[in-house]
């Protein structure tokens, strides 16, 4: 007997399957009348058949009236296509179902947006439908990749030797870091639960436990703005903690995870292998000008503030008086650009908020342009060597204060690896930042605070913060970085009470503020804690990079918009007053202005 809905899915009949009687059930992605023959493109989750009603059959009639996107079942016979009507593009693209009968599911309504065919549409209206707009082959496509990725990772991480656990949704409301999502708790009046924005004390508590390799794929929730690249609301990632390990301990449990997932998905693009190159946060930023460097990119830049120093291009000769700096970024082929290529580089840089660019231009017969107009020729071949320039190339500079030049220069680099096309196409590639700094000085406080994560070990343990300039100490800190795209943060934790109460002594807290804040986590590492670190790459970044998606709402199956709304199901909504009541709260809102 045959099933009620279908025999095969709508990717599976191929030529072998000709002559059986088959039934398929899907949504009506297209239809095509062809005087007297009638084409229907029947879709599901697996692919597309091309479905045949002819002239005068009774199902001819039912499906004329059908619209696009209703749900059918029809039943009929495999046919082989004509040898001219073959479809390449389809796996099931050399046959057709003629169809006998047909059955109507669900009638669909007249669409707010088509499935078929590659017309884009409002951000707002996608998200209003998003049942809809996840049928589209491109954003189901994306979905699916993110549920591979993501068996792709519990797969490898096990064979790693790492074990799954839950840690809590429900828990404290953080000290640190964004804002919490808050929940009232009914039974405890006044008081509030937080959801997590990441696993972080549990998993360093499930390592003081004593299991030695934790990982979970993540929910982590915090209040904060949208970005392309960072989801409102909640977002998952790849979280976890190792113990006894050092930080190249880490980077060898992760990194062949990482990249073995990229190469499984990439299609063909390059990744790099492991280990992947490991930059000191220092060199980033005077390479990169960036401590997340996008490695595709080859131009790399170098300071030159001594080569201006006491010269006579006097505009830079004040900055490096006054202990700015200034910085090269190299353009190879560049002295070959007509001027109007230097005038819009010279105009982007103002839209930037820089007073311009300026630039030499060295060509066969010597260097040119206003810059080597008024230097010392010494100074300007000083210039092209610590560049790695030749004949034919040119070199622009970044010049200002320390704070934001690096910056700036970081922003030429990635302008003239576009401009001059020499950003490698079709790659991912790694690499680790590390040796950030403990602490950085507040300029408007003038105070020493802690730059990157307060609970990372520092560089050189409780010696070094009893006898080094705290701005010279470096952290186990470290960045995994993907094309320009930070996947995590991670660290060798403090796991010392004494190192923790002296490093956080440092940032201006005194040791009761320290136990009154973390005192949880101070707590349980009296009871014998191992040293430990780890780290949490985000998934929808990732899977961001393999789908090449310029937006993580693109990766996500249900997302919020920018405003943190969910328009699918009217989310965030008021409450009754009888819920309120019941949770011991009362809604106190801001007056509305009165117009005019």
């Amino acid at each position: 007997m045959m099933h009620a809905y279908r025999t095969h899915v709508c990717d599976a009949l191929r030529a072998a399957e000709v002559g059986q009687t088959v039934r398929l059930s899907g949504w009506v992605h297209s239809k095509r009348d062809h005087g007297g023959l009638l084409f229907i493109d029947l879709r599901d989750h697996y692919g597309i058949t091309q479905c045949v009603f002819l002239a005068g059959s009774p199902a001819l009639a039912v499906a004329d009236q059908v619209r696009v996107e209703s749900v059918v079942t029809v039943t009929g016979t495999v046919v082989a296509r004509e040898p001219g009507t073959i479809n390449p593009k389809l796996p099931t693209g050399e046959i057709e179902v003629r169809v006998q009968e047909i059955a109507v599911q669900s009638m669909a309504e007249v669409l707010p947006l088509q499935v078929a065919g590659s017309e884009t549409y409002p951000d707002e209206l996608r998200l209003r439908y998003r049942y809809i707009d996840l049928r589209r082959e491109r954003v189901h496509r994306n979905i699916m990749l993110r549920s591979q990725v993501i068996a792709s990772l519990r797969r490898r991480m096990v064979a790693q030797g790492f074990t799954e656990f839950q840690t809590p949704i429900l828990t404290a409301s953080s000290p640190e870091g964004a804002r919490d999502f808050l929940v009232p708790a009914r039974l405890h009046p006044g008081k509030f639960y937080a959801l997590p924005q990441a696993p972080q004390q549990f998993k360093q508590l499930a390592m003081v436990a004593g299991f030695d390799r934790y990982f979970q794929i993540a929910p982590c929730f915090r209040d904060e703005a949208s970005r392309a690249d960072r989801s409102p609301g909640e977002f998952y990632q790849l979280d976890f903690e190792m113990s006894f390990v050092t930080q190249e301990d880490v980077f060898a449990a992760i990194e062949p995870v990482i990249a073995g997932v990229f190469e499984e998905f990439a299609g063909g693009r390059a990744v790099t292998r492991p280990p992947f190159e490991r930059i000191a946060y220092d060199r980033a930023m005077l390479e990169f000008g960036s401590d997340k460097p996008d490695l595709r990119n080859p131009l790399r830049i170098v300071d030159v503030t001594e080569a201006f120093a006491g010269s006579s291009f006097g505009l830079f000769a004040g900055i490096a008086a006054k202990g700015g700096m200034v910085r090269a970024i190299p353009a190879p082929g560049a002295a070959g650009q007509p001027r109007s290529f230097f005038d819009r580089l010279n105009g982007w840089a103002r839209e930037q908020g820089a007073g311009g660019l300026g630039y030499i231009i060295f060509e066969a017969d010597g260097a040119k342009g206003p810059i080597a107009r008024n230097l010392q020729p010494e100074r300007i071949e000083t210039i092209r060597r610590a560049a790695g320039l030749e004949a034919g190339d040119a070199v622009f500079f970044a010049a200002g204060a320390r704070d934001t030049t690096p910056k700036f220069a970081g922003a030429v680099r990635g302008k003239l690896g576009e401009e001059l096309n020499l950003v490698e196409a079709d790659s991912f590639r790694f690499c680790w930042i590390v040796d950030f700094p403990m602490y950085e000085l507040n300029e408007e406080t003038g105070q020493i605070d802690f730059s990157h994560n307060p609970f990372s070990m520092p560089q050189g343990g409780l010696e070094a913060l009893n006898s080094r300039d705290p701005l010279e100490i470096k952290a186990f800190q470290y960045d995994i970085v993907c094309n320009g795209i930070e996947l995590s943060s991670g660290a060798i934790r403090n796991h010392r009470p004494d190192i923790m109460i002296r490093a956080f002594e440092i940032a201006g807290y005194t040791a009761a503020d320290v136990e009154a804040r973390f005192g949880g986590m101070l707590n349980a590492f009296r009871y014998g804690a191992p040293p430990h670190g780890g780290s949490a790459p985000g998934i929808d970044r990732m899977v961001m990079l393999l789908a090449d998606e310029p937006n993580i709402r693109e990766v996500i199956l249900f997302p919020l918009n920018q405003q943190g709304e969910d328009l699918m199901m009217q989310a965030p909504a008021e409450v009754s007053a009888a819920r309120l009541r019941e949770l011991h709260l009362r809604v106190d809102l801001p007056p509305v202005a009165k117009p005019g």
